[in-house]
């Protein structure tokens, strides 16, 4: 079992919810691709018998560093992207599972630590990166952006409606103070919020202007779009017939990649055959859709970071 002493840093969004999903064999193996601090895990761990089996990953060294201190023979975890999870399964002597759980987007003590960079609600270095050893930091990257590709960014990634002017802002920023633009979270929001609260015509109640921008660049710092896709595709390749694919994503962009990536699979997007309307599979479908979940009001009033979660389930066939 896992060791007792392990300190519960967090609670994750919906943990019954994304296990239940899982519909675990008491002797099956699972995958925990974002193990942040073990909520998920500690709660699949205890539903597996001594012949179960659970691999975690993530890329977060702090996170990492936690998982290695768990005492428990079924358990291991390795410090990878998640796309990479064929050559961890590889390399653990997997072949095939029973279910992976994705839990996407940023944990919240990566969000609760000023040092990582990742929000702006507490000023520290501007960086952003879930493997800080690797990469450049969302500093970095502004430095050398030109306007164009910010806009680009922010507009791709964060959805956000006033692009051009914060991108135009913050490249000013970065020309008029050189080498000590933008250290911070906190100056990056301030011109941010500048921009923004200058052209909106009433404020978004409950959000910071800067929210969208900080989520784009997270997400483009982190590829994280460009893993998912990648993912998805790998791990239904080593799902087991019947194994479930549980996915708990936080912002429309990435459940829109889930949500397509399913229909795709399960064959509801193939072209229909134009006499008799039945549906034409260029490849055997690999999945269904189970289900599709929202938090309901007690969950959100007790972690409102699950506000804007979609669980999704799919089921290999």
């Amino acid at each position: 079992m896992v060791d007792a002493a392990v300190p519960r840093v967090h609670r994750p969004v919906m943990p019954e919810a994304c296990v239940e999903g899982l519909a675990i064999r008491t002797d099956g193996v699972y995958v925990d691709g974002t193990f942040g601090r073990g909520g998920h895990s500690a709660l699949i761990l205890a539903r597996l018998g001594s012949g179960g089996r659970l691999l975690a990953i993530d890329r977060d060294p702090e996170a990492v560093a936690v998982g290695r201190g768990w005492r428990d023979g079924r358990f291991s975890i390795e410090q990878s992207r998640f796309s990479d999870v064929g050559a961890v399964l590889d390399a653990h002597g997997i072949e095939g599972v029973d279910g992976v759980l994705l839990d996407l987007g940023v944990s919240s003590p990566q969000l609760d630590d000023p040092a990582r960079g990742f929000s702006f609600r507490a000023d520290g270095p501007l960086d952003m990166r879930m493997d800080p050893t690797r990469g450049l930091s969302a500093r970095q990257w502004l430095l050398q952006a030109s306007d164009r590709d910010i806009a680009e960014a922010l507009r791709d990634y964060g959805e956000e409606r006033f692009a051009v002017p914060i991108a135009k802002a913050i490249a000013a920023r970065c020309r008029d103070a050189g080498d000590d633009a933008l250290r911070t979270t906190g100056e990056l929001a301030a011109v941010v919020a500048g921009v923004v609260r200058s052209r909106q015509k009433r404020p978004e109640v409950g959000k910071d202007p800067a929210t969208r921008t900080f989520q784009a660049l997270r997400l483009l710092v982190n590829q994280e779009l460009e893993e998912l896709a990648l993912v998805l595709d790998r791990v239904v390749g080593r799902l087991h017939v019947g194994g479930r694919l549980v996915v708990l994503s936080f912002h429309s962009l990435e459940d829109r990649m889930v949500k397509q990536f399913v229909a795709r699979e399960s064959g509801r997007l193939a072209r229909r055959d134009p006499v008799t309307g039945v549906p034409v599979h260029d490849s055997p479908p690999r999945l269904r859709a189970v289900s599709r979940t929202l938090p309901d009001a007690a969950e959100v009033a007790a972690n409102p970071r699950a506000r804007s979660a979609v669980l999704r389930v799919s089921e290999r066939i």
